[in-house]
């Protein structure tokens, strides 16, 4: 079992940068595939990115990529995300997760195991 506990989130106006950190607890962070989502008022949360066990694959959304880099430091029990250009419809609560021994990077919501209580990010036009 791990926990996992987001930091990082603020108030940044667009055109801005955020880095957002998930510590995790336990052991085993690096059996953990991880993703960042998001999810803003009236909307379902989604995927915003994911990296794999090792660090040597991810994956980003559309609307984010070449802005946002997800990255992990097994060593530190933590993964990142780096947001910049950010945006106002960036604004959400982003939410990082793991999915337990997966070899690759995890997409759907579903099939990930555990997940943080959120981090609150919000870019003023």
């Amino acid at each position: 079992q791990v926990q996992l506990v987001e930091s990082g989130g603020g108030l940044v106006q667009a055109g801005g940068s955020l880095r957002l950190s998930c510590a995790a607890s336990g052991r085993t962070f690096s059996s953990y595939a991880m993703g960042w989502f998001r999810q803003a008022p009236g909307k379902e949360r989604e995927f915003v990115a994911g990296i794999n066990k090792s660090g040597s694959s991810t994956r980003y959304a559309d609307s984010v990529k070449g802005r946002f880099t997800i990255s992990r430091d097994n060593a530190k029990n933590t993964v990142y995300l780096q947001m910049n250009s950010l945006k106002p419809e960036d604004t959400a609560v982003y939410y990082c997760a793991g999915a337990f021994q997966r070899f690759v990077v995890v997409v759907p919501t579903a099939e990930y195991d555990y997940w943080g209580q959120g981090t609150q990010v919000t870019v003023s036009s």
